[in-house]
């Protein structure tokens, strides 16, 4: 009988994580490498372990991603929130713990556009009335 994999995709930013989540001893794999070796900050380590510590599934799932684009927190924001949408698609019990810790929501925040005649996205030339 084939193992059960439960798969979910995660997006922060212009961050996209294809998640795939199946039983085993808790380790997690980014782009083919470890999480210590992949992000080498606590904090971001931090941030892709807080659904597994919510739920108490740490230690109990191997997760592997893929992940692209943009940088290390994004890549760490879209990883999270792979996760939490593979723990649901897992168990539907879930949903209440990850759903009030705010982890099933997408982050709506992008990078704003540069507007034409200025240095930046809101940074203007210096007003000069004569």
């Amino acid at each position: 009988m084939a193992e059960v994999r439960y798969t979910a995709t995660g997006k922060r930013k212009t961050s996209i994580a294809r998640i795939i989540m199946k039983k085993g001893g808790g380790t997690i794999n980014v782009n083919g490498r470890t999480l210590d070796d992949y992000f080498s900050r606590e904090t971001l380590r931090m941030i892709i372990n807080q659904p597994l510590e919510i739920t108490g599934m740490t230690g109990k799932v191997d997760i592997a991603a893929r992940v692209n684009g943009g940088g290390s927190a994004g890549q760490a924001g879209a990883i999270r929130h792979g996760i939490s949408q593979a723990l649901v698609s897992s168990d539907s019990d879930f949903r209440p713990k990850l759903k009030k810790e705010g982890l099933l929501t997408r982050d709506p925040r992008e990078k704003e556009r540069k507007k034409y005649g200025q240095k930046g996205a809101r940074k203007r030339f210096q007003f000069s009335k004569r």
